[in-house]
Parts: structure tokens; sequence; C-alpha cells
């Protein structure tokens, strides 16, 4: 589990086709510790949770299946790109964002990128078939980015972000078009769930 609150920004090093299905390894630079990183942990790679194969003292190789290639932005990133990285949370550790799994549900693209104050307002496109889940003032998490969503309009939603969140994430690089993961907030997908199925909430009146 992790909180959308990124660690570091890392850069893709290096990609090597492993598998037939196209199974990728790639190795990611980092500037956090790796010292206390095991093999077998998981870190978010722009909100996709992958698991450490590799690792040296300013580096990390992760392996990626010809599946989750297929559903996401992973299969395009090359030598260069820019990663939000977040270690798993931790027992005490604080939870400053939200509860994020590292199961992106969908992708969804940057519609256009405006100076609002002091900070930037983002306006995004989700899948009609998530659109329904993001809720103004409810959180969603953006390339691993934990945010709060401002205005909701048909499959179109908008973010602020600030500027210490722009120089911290990878968001400092994206541009309008770029396609960027989307993994909707778990509450949102359970009270779907519970609705589509005939339920009632607890407590709700009948």
């Amino acid at each position: 589990m992790f909180t959308g609150i990124i660690t570091d920004v890392g850069r893709v090093l290096r990609r090597d086709v492993t598998g037939a299905a196209g199974d990728t390894r790639l190795v990611l630079g980092t500037r956090f510790s790796l010292d206390d990183v095991a093999l077998g942990a998981s870190i978010a790679c722009s909100g996709v949770c992958l698991t450490v194969v590799e690792r040296d003292s300013n580096s990390f190789a992760v392996d990626v299946s010809g599946e989750t290639l297929s559903r996401t932005t992973i299969g395009d990133w090359q030598p260069g790109r820019a990663v939000n990285l977040e270690r798993s949370l931790r027992m005490g550790d604080e939870l400053g964002g939200h509860i994020v799994s590292g199961h992106v549900d969908g992708v969804g693209r940057v519609v256009s990128i405006d100076p609002v104050g002091g900070s930037t307002k983002w306006r995004f496109a989700a899948p009609p078939e998530l659109a329904r889940f993001i809720a103004e003032k409810g959180s969603i998490a953006i390339d691993g980015v934990s945010l709060t969503v401002n205005h909701v309009d048909g499959v179109e939603f908008e973010i602020n972000i600030i500027p210490h969140t722009l120089s911290h994430t990878a968001f400092g690089e994206a541009a309008i078009g770029a396609p960027v993961h989307l993994e909707i907030d778990m509450l949102a997908r359970y009270v779907a769930r519970l609705i589509d199925s005939g339920h009632s909430l607890p407590g709700a009146a009948r």
C-alpha cells in the first residue's frame, strides 16, 4: 500500500525486453537510499506497484509483464523518462495523502494546463468507465500522486497543483496530451460496487 506522497523523481536508465510476450526489465535511478530496500520490496513507479528484483546504491531493477505493459504507459517509457517513486507504506508512517494500492485503473490524458494565481490548474480526461467514480472534492491518484478533484465535467476533471508538488514530481515535465495513470479512490470503488449490486450502505435510510 502507498499514500500518494512521492519520495523521489527517478529516471529510467535502461530497458530490456526479456520475454516473447514483451516482458521488460527496467532499471531506474533514484536519489533515495536503497540500503534498507530488500529484494522483493514494492515501489510505486508513477503509480504502478512494481517489485524490486535487483538493486545497487543508487538504482533498482523491476520486471514488467506484458499484461502490465498493455494496461499502463510503461511500454512507452524510454531512458531519461522521469518517474514518480514512492516506497511502500510501513507501520507507523504518516498517512499524508490517501490510501493508494498501486493498481492502475486506467489511462487518462492531460487536456490543459493553466496558471491560476500561485498554482496551476490541470484538466484531465478519464476513460468513460472510470469517470463515474471521480467526484468533486474526492481523492484521486494521478501517476501515483495523491490529489484532490476540484471540479468534474463529464469525463473531464480539474486539479490544482501547487508549486511544491510541481517541482517535486514528474508533473514538471508533463505536457498537454500526455497519458497519465489513474487510480480512483478505493472507497468510491467499493461504494459503487455496493450500489450496483443493490445493497444499501450501512446506516442508510431505506
